[in-house]
């Protein structure tokens, strides 16, 4: 009897678990098309409205040299700056998005990458009254695609520019730790309510929709940041030690 339950056991779960993967793949099939389906349509959609953006400024250019200087055409060109930058980067985050796992990947100094960038940053980081310290460990190599890890860490220290005060610090570091490099950018910032870390790195999420729009963020950068580090295996988290501090700290493996 003992025998005869325990096998009548094991296929009625051997049953269940037949029926949840069939069931599984059935239901999930729907949501992984139309996501498929939104991603095409943001790359196909981006690509179409980048052509009438770049009309509309070149058409605003030959107008500035006709009538000269005039407010409003300043306003038209900064606009559709704005605008042709956003669906780049859209366009760029479905690219990303896609190529999760045909990224070109190569062995290149990780080390002067993070150094060369935090460096170009700090002319910037002066003109606006702010400090930017490096500490990086050199001689650290990564394979992963360059060009994208440069989008990474551009992103990460041109966020810790816009959403900090003048006169405050901004850190970046790259150290090795075990089985992965850890980049970490600091910076301080106003009061963080803990539930915005939930969300920090979503699509089009804004902590303070006021700031971020008076610094011309549109919310999609961290988002773009964490799309790469997933294309290279690797993870990405926000802290705050306390309320007026954030950290990004990115993980990549190595080897």
């Amino acid at each position: 009897f003992l025998g005869t339950s325990c096998w009548v056991s094991l296929a009625g779960l051997l049953a269940v678990l037949l029926l949840v993967v069939l069931l599984s793949k059935r239901f999930v099939r729907p949501i992984s098309e139309s996501y498929e389906k939104q991603r095409r349509f943001i790359t196909d959609a981006g690509h179409e409205i980048k052509t009438p953006i770049t009309i509309i400024d070149a058409d605003a250019q030959l107008l500035e040299m006709e009538i000269g200087d005039n407010e409003w055409l300043r306003d038209i060109q900064t606009q559709s700056r704005r605008l042709a930058d956003l669906t780049s980067d859209l366009i760029y985050l479905a690219r990303i998005e896609e190529l999760q796992d045909q990224l070109p990947m190569i062995e290149f100094p990780f080390s002067d990458l993070v150094s060369e960038l935090a460096q170009s940053f700090q002319a910037l980081a002066s003109a606006q009254g702010k400090s930017l310290s490096i500490d990086v460990e050199p001689m650290l190599t990564l394979r992963g695609d360059e060009k994208s890890l440069r989008q990474l860490v551009s992103i990460l220290l041109d966020n810790a520019l816009k959403y900090s005060d003048a006169g405050s610090d901004i850190s970046v570091s790259l150290h090795q730790q075990e089985r992965h490099l850890c980049l970490k950018v600091c910076n301080a910032t106003h009061s963080i309510d803990p539930r915005d870390l939930e969300h920090i790195f979503d699509r089009f999420y804004r902590a303070d929709p006021s700031r971020n729009s008076q610094s011309g963020g549109y919310g999609i950068g961290l988002s773009i940041a964490s799309a790469v580090v997933s294309a290279h295996k690797g993870k990405i988290s926000a802290s705050a030690p306390d309320e007026n501090t954030l950290h990004i700290t990115v993980l990549l493996p190595v080897g």
